[in-house]
């Protein structure tokens, strides 16, 4: 997939979502006496839904969404039932759950045989007395990527950790809309394949997705074995959605005279969700292209959080440096078709939004215990500072516009020149090399022992003594950032479970 994607899966880390807390619904917060009344109610003869345009407002998917709530609470971390006393309860929940699933399906043709195979997951699941759920067989029936068309909705449940969200596998339940418009269409079929990308919206979800998360992978669902993964989806609303209210907070907070277009992005929504589709598509595909150290992820290897820092800004700045290359190629064309015209105005809008979202929110979003995304943050602002075309004069924050696109470039370049000659070195030496480009630019802790100089015991040793021997904060926060971070809290704690349809 969408390679960026499947190295996160094997990783179990993701790009551009870092972790807040989860707080997981107890039994006294859904009361099994508030749900199973109305449950046993409706169960069994739920309406037929017919158009997936309103089936969240149908009566079958509050059945299948409430039942689905319900369980939650009965489940353990692997997403088992084990105490006996619950299965009467669980079984109940599980026949409503079918019989919502039933009665939608109608409305979601295209995902017919993936929602019978959901059913037998289910029944198998409850006749074995909830155990360890295996959602393999509907798992494989479910492919997204083959209905890439503006609008197609997918009824999506299934029992699954939610990155960012939840850590247990519990059921989850989801109506999302395909986000496709003709220019990426066109980009994905040109120079940008990526057949396996899947860009979505959120419509309806149960609480695990309440949360931070903004993917949704196959690899959090509940399986006897791991398949070939065959897609990865991204819910650019939500990107979006983030990314409006956090921006324009910290350019007013840092009195940004923001440029015309992309002030024009933080007032559509729509503008903005399909930025970030132009951006994501063209980021995860970098993953396994270029000079690379074998594997920018080193899968099931420990690594110090730096290199991964240095491996999403790197795709992050292949977008920008693709997106200025896109937008040279389009002016200069006599005549664009609507599609053109659509992919001209979102490369220009991809730049802004890949350095707003890079210093505004990820430099101060998420903890201080190796956060990568946050780092790469840190990390573009201080190049685009201390190369003159980002100024922080008389409490207020200015670019020179003309130059950022070289200087943003250089950045991406001093990375892939790292890359390049990582092939010909040990892996502890390309790590050092890393980290003597991240500290040319950034201030390492006091208390590094890296940049003090690691002994030679741990120079000579095993690599896991390296990453041993990095701060869980290893480069702190500037004092910009540490006023920034205090003045835009309430504002990017107040994005979690965002909608783009709340602001």
């Amino acid at each position: 997939m969408v390679d960026r994607v499947i190295h996160t899966w094997k990783n179990s880390t993701h790009i551009r979502h870092r972790p807040e807390n989860f707080r997981r619904f107890t039994r006294s917060e859904v009361p099994m006496s508030t749900l199973t009344p109305r449950i046993n109610a409706i169960i069994g003869e739920p309406e037929v839904v017919e158009d997936a345009a309103t089936a969240e407002h149908s009566t079958a998917w509050h059945l299948l969404k409430e039942a689905a709530i319900a369980i939650r609470p009965l489940q353990i971390k692997d997403g088992s039932i084990p105490d006996a006393a619950d299965h009467a309860a669980a079984s109940e929940h599980v026949s409503a759950i079918i019989a919502g699933i039933r009665a939608l399906s109608p409305a979601f043709p295209h995902d017919a045989e993936y929602l019978d195979a959901a059913v037998a997951d289910f029944r198998r699941w409850a006749d074995g007395g909830f155990g360890v759920p295996d959602f393999l067989d509907s798992l494989v029936a479910f492919q997204p990527q083959q209905h890439r068309v503006d609008g197609i909705r997918h009824l999506v449940i299934f029992p699954m950790y939610t990155q960012n969200g939840s850590t247990d596998r519990l059921v989850e339940a989801l109506i999302v809309e395909t986000i496709w418009p003709d220019f990426i269409a066109e980009l994905e079929a040109g120079d940008y394949g990526n057949e396996l990308f899947v860009s979505l919206r959120l419509i309806d979800f149960t609480p695990g997705y309440d949360t931070n998360s903004a993917v949704l992978f196959p690899e959090t669902v509940a399986m006897r074995e791991i398949p070939s993964f065959t897609w990865g989806a991204i819910f650019q609303d939500r990107e979006a959605a983030r990314y409006r209210r956090v921006v324009r907070a910290a350019s007013e907070i840092t009195k940004l005279d923001l440029p015309e277009a992309a002030a024009r992005m933080l007032d559509d929504q729509s503008l903005a969700e399909k930025t970030f589709v132009m951006w994501d598509i063209i980021h995860d595909r970098t993953h396994m292209r270029g000079d690379l150290p074998f594997d920018p992820f080193m899968i099931k290897q420990r690594m110090p959080f730096f290199l991964y820092s240095l491996e999403e800004l790197r795709c992050d700045l292949t977008a920008f440096r693709e997106s200025v290359r896109i937008q040279k190629r389009l002016t200069a064309a006599d005549e664009l078709s609507d599609a053109e015209q659509e992919m001209l105005e979102h490369a220009g809008l991809v730049q802004y939004a890949v350095i707003f979202d890079r210093i505004f929110r990820f430099a101060i979003t998420g903890s201080r215990v190796r956060n990568y995304d946050g780092l790469g943050g840190q990390l573009l602002f201080a190049w685009l500072h201390q190369r003159g075309v980002l100024h922080w004069t008389d409490t207020r924050l200015t670019f020179d516009w003309e130059g950022v696109p070289d200087a943003v470039v250089a950045l991406g370049d001093a990375i892939d020149e790292l890359y390049w000659r990582s092939i010909d070195r040990p892996k502890t030496a390309h790590w050092l090399a890393a980290y003597d480009l991240v500290r040319s630019v950034l201030t390492p802790n006091p208390a590094s022992v890296w940049a003090r100089g690691l002994s030679d015991e741990i120079l000579a040793g095993a690599p896991k003594g390296y990453t041993d021997q990095v701060l869980d904060d290893e480069f702190p926060l500037s004092m910009f950032f540490e006023a920034l971070s205090k003045k835009m809290r309430p504002v990017i704690e107040s994005t979690v479970g965002i909608r783009g349809t709340d602001d």
